[in-house]
């Protein structure tokens, strides 16, 4: 029997041209298997092979558990036992019983090899995927093996990768035999096996997509910095030129527009728009809601977002179908747009400046006029009255030294005034907080500061909210969340 172990294992070894440490982990697992069989409960089962001789022992064993994670007799046995054998064992090792090791040729060579085959399989198609991966090919190109539940199973090579269906084009229709392109999303690795999980609605792909068909892209003369998708229906991508003799555009688009055909047909009809990167957020902006024309742009550093004034007879063509352009437009040069026309716009900085003027009136306790002026040279906050430098307030022409000492004196005073107000609502909003099982002072503080001063407050949270308005990780915050609302369920 043993000799027959070593001959099997050899013949296996040079067939499937794996190492022969492979094919007796196998053959171990398959021994294994059958020798639990032989048990009517559930039971975990190690067999070894002697590596030299091809003697092998099986042993019944369980896992050393504490009493909290202890679950089942048949799999697991509490420290305090399994110490009275072994005073050095410690949670999670082993205690191990000899079993009667089953006669090889009861389970069948079939039954052996099946499970061995399986195993080499899976070794084998890991090390394809290995070697797969080690390349860094991200763009793959196969055929549609079949369709499984609405995904579909791609095969490239040796390899077979999965397409979910969230990750098709929504209204390409897939059929077996099919080719397509797609890019490597992730290698999901499960108790199956790695699982190379593939898209076609990734904005890498697109990119992907673009160097095949532009070999100055391969070459680095020409960059896509950015790339935004509606899959299937439009997508913008921005370029930007290394070479100032190359025009990025003209080169992507392509003789009679051949190589932006080229992407498009491989995505469904999907038509790109290309634009040019700039540095300037404005001046990108502008050229990313092309070919609808901008009248102005008002950014907003601090809000990362801009006001886009449009002509009434572009707003239609700015936002776009279902307001597609805009969308695109945003995700492509990562700031949030707001289209308006110029009435809409003149309205807006009506109403802000009303808003502003009376917030000066209010606390530096001055007149309209002088409300007015200072919203007029730029100013929107008591922080700006207060702390911009002496010599730029000086250059107003209608505010001597004294009166412009006077308004910084006031705006001091009011953000001070409330900063006391803040801080005696924070004080006073913490003590429901602090009555809560787990919550410190400065949590608390934290939450008062947001506005979230009480346990009904802070119940209503989901734990993404919390994390983000605090700080803290997802588990605490899903503690404190469960501790607010247990009210709710006494």
């Amino acid at each position: 029997m043993s000799r027959e172990i070593l001959l099997l294992v050899d013949a296996l070894s040079r067939e499937k041209s794996v190492d022969k440490e492979v094919v007796f982990e196998a053959l171990e697992s398959a021994l294994a298997s059958a020798t639990k069989k032989r048990f009517s409960d559930e039971a975990d089962v190690r067999v070894a092979i002697d590596r030299n001789t091809g003697a092998f022992e099986s042993f019944r064993r369980w896992e050393v558990m504490d009493d909290e994670t202890f679950e089942t007799p048949d799999l697991h046995i509490k420290l305090e036992e399994a110490q009275k054998r072994n005073p050095d064992i410690q949670v999670g090792d082993f205690i191990e019983e000899p079993l009667e090791s089953i006669d090889f040729g009861r389970i069948g060579a079939q039954a052996a090899k099946q499970v061995i085959f399986q195993k080499i399989r899976d070794a084998e198609r890991e090390q394809v995927l290995a070697d797969f991966m080690e390349r860094k090919e991200h763009l793959v190109s196969g055929t549609v093996k079949r369709l499984e539940r609405g995904n579909a199973i791609i095969e490239f090579g040796k390899i077979e990768a999965l397409l979910p269906r969230d990750q098709m084009i929504a209204k390409e229709n897939l059929r077996v035999g099919d080719r397509v392109k797609a890019h490597l999303l992730r290698v999901d690795r499960s108790a199956r096996g790695p699982q190379v999980i593939l898209s076609r609605t990734s904005n890498e792909l697109l990119t992907k997509l673009f160097e095949l068909e532009v070999p100055e892209i391969e070459e680095k003369l020409l960059e896509i910095v950015s790339a935004a998708r509606d899959p299937g229906s439009r997508a913008k991508i921005a370029v930007l030129s290394h070479d100032p003799r190359i025009d990025p555009i003209g080169t992507c688009v392509g003789m009679r527009g051949s190589r932006v055909q080229g992407v498009t047909n491989e995505l469904a009809g999907e038509r790109v728009d290309i634009i040019l990167w700039a540095e300037d957020p404005a001046t990108y902006v502008i050229n990313a809601l092309a070919p609808a024309e901008v009248s102005s742009i008002v950014v907003d550093e601090e809000r990362h977002s801009m006001d886009v004034v449009v002509e009434e007879e572009n707003l239609a063509q700015a936002i776009g179908r279902g307001g597609q352009n805009v969308r695109l437009a945003s995700e492509l040069t990562g700031w949030e747009l707001n289209i308006m026309t110029v009435e809409q716009s003149s309205e807006k900085h009506n109403e802000e400046f009303s808003n502003t003027r009376a917030m000066f009136m209010e606390k530096l306790d001055v007149d309209e006029e002088v409300a007015d002026i200072l919203v007029q040279e730029g100013f929107n906050t008591l922080e700006e009255v207060a702390y911009v430098p002496l010599e730029e307030m000086l250059e107003i022409e209608s505010f001597d030294e004294a009166t412009v000492n006077e308004l910084r004196t006031r705006a001091r005073n009011a953000l001070l005034t409330a900063a006391i107000a803040s801080e005696e609502k924070v004080e006073h909003g913490i003590e429901d907080l602090l009555k809560l099982e787990g919550m410190d002072e400065q949590t608390a503080r934290t939450l008062a500061a947001k506005g979230i001063t009480t346990q009904d407050q802070l119940a209503d949270l989901d734990v993404d909210e919390l994390v983000e308005l605090s700080g803290m990780d997802s588990e605490r915050a899903n503690t404190l969340i469960m501790a607010a609302r247990a009210p709710w369920f006494a």
